[in-house]
């Protein structure tokens, strides 16, 4: 299978990604293990990239302030990895017009098909793009697909 990066360079090399931000966010500093395939491919491809840790439980005004502001920051795609309750895409896609990736983090409870389900579930009109479980990598490189169409 050919390199999906490979293919999408000619189109990245003509961007300015002086604003053409990716924000990686998780809900928790246990999350940047699965997070950081997302992160070392962002770097991998030249894309400008922050990362964060918010809790949409534990933080709900930064993340809030966050999400709120990503946009005026020149961010152009979130990606948010949750464990467990999962709600941080979610919220995320509630408070931003960004498109919003989300990325269910395997759990001990039930496998991660609890991180998988509650960021597939969410209500009409506030849509979240959702990858595999643990799947940040993917996660990067569709990031990717949507800034070289943008």
């Amino acid at each position: 299978m050919p390199d999906i990066i490979e293919e999408l360079e000619p189109m990245l090399q003509e961007m300015d990604f002086g604003s053409a931000l990716v924000g990686v966010v998780m809900g928790s500093e246990s999350d940047r293990e699965v997070m950081q395939a997302a992160v070392d491919e962002l770097k991998r491809t030249g894309i400008p990239h922050e990362v964060n840790v918010i809790s949409a439980h534990h933080d709900p005004k930064k993340l809030a302030a966050y999400a709120e502001g990503a946009a005026g920051r020149g961010i152009k795609i979130i990606i948010a990895g949750a464990g467990k309750a999962a709600a941080l895409p979610g919220v995320i896609a509630s408070l931003t017009p960004l498109p919003v990736i989300g990325v269910p983090i395997q759990t001990n409870d039930l496998g991660g098909m609890d991180s998988l389900l509650s960021i597939v579930q969410m209500p009409p009109g506030v849509p979240v793009a959702c990858m595999a479980i643990n799947g940040s990598k993917n996660a990067a490189i569709m990031a990717a697909k949507v800034l070289a169409i943008i």
